[in-house]
């Protein structure tokens, strides 16, 4: 998959709810690893901490991506 087809891509958690869109992605320029992905919130979510503005959300909790990126909220809150 392209970088470029996730560009603005809405963010749902796994439980339904818009996270945001998605912003960026944090990568291990040496390895070539997604590291983060950077969403721009459309909602506030509790338990989700904001860096600047943007939530910071690990890839290992990606669970799908489809139309919309999927987060395993039950992976963000390890």
């Amino acid at each position: 998959m392209f970088a470029r087809s996730l560009a603005r891509k809405t963010v749902l958690l796994s439980d339904g709810t818009v996270l945001g869109t998605l912003h960026n992605i944090n990568v291990d320029f040496r390895t070539g690893s997604l590291i983060s992905l950077v969403v721009k919130p459309q909602n506030e979510v509790s338990g989700i901490e904001k860096v600047d503005g943007y939530y910071i959300i690990p890839f290992d909790s990606v669970k799908s991506i489809s139309d919309y990126i999927v987060i395993d909220r039950k992976r963000l809150s390890r």
